[in-house]
């Protein structure tokens, strides 16, 4: 609930400054927090109330390590990770899309959560050549598949800083956002 006398911005600031984290020192996730994401990711909405998603929560280092290399460059954040919560979903003809959509919903959902908890977290993305390779190294079933992996962990400080000066890392506002209709000209 909004308190009139709070400035919005600030209430949403959590989801402000969630970031790509890709960097992570090798202190292991708390498995409460595991546990916590995984559930913020299960309770994410879907489609339906479909629930296409399962979610695997991979600590083991050589699964994770064997994670990255399936997918270099796009999963270079499990290089590092000390944890893992890979996104399956069905291979079903038709639902490609709301799948994809209700996926990236609990990705993004996660990756705010492990914001929230002080942890990093960064989107790893399993292209379709490194499909079936993820898909052997953690046990799916043939009509599943992993598209996203969120790597997590606790940021490097390196990680912590900005990656851009103040106020260049999203376009400008008057660029991004119209009121009522596209601005003309």
């Amino acid at each position: 609930m909004h308190d009139d006398r709070t400035d919005p911005t600030e209430t949403v600031r959590p989801l402000l400054r969630a970031r790509q984290v890709r960097e992570f020192t090798d202190a292991p996730v708390d498995r409460a927090a595991l546990d916590a994401l995984a559930d913020v990711g299960r309770w994410s909405g879907s489609s339906k109330n479909n629930q296409p998603w399962r979610f695997i929560v991979v600590t083991e280092p050589d699964t994770i390590r064997r994670l990255a290399d399936s997918g270099m460059p796009y999963t270079r954040a499990l290089q590092t990770a000390t944890a893992a919560i890979a996104i399956t979903v069905p291979d079903q003809p038709g639902w490609k899309i709301s799948h994809a959509y209700d996926e990236g919903r609990a990705a993004e959902r996660i990756l705010v959560g492990a914001s929230m908890l002080g942890l990093g977290a960064g989107i790893a993305w399993i292209s379709g050549e490194g499909r079936e390779a993820v898909g052997d190294i953690l046990g799916l079933p043939d009509d599943r598949f992993v598209r996203t992996v969120v790597a997590l962990g606790h940021p490097t400080e390196a990680a912590r800083l900005p990656k851009s000066d103040s106020g260049e890392a999203r376009l400008p506002r008057g660029e991004t956002v119209f009121q009522e209709r596209w601005p003309e000209g």
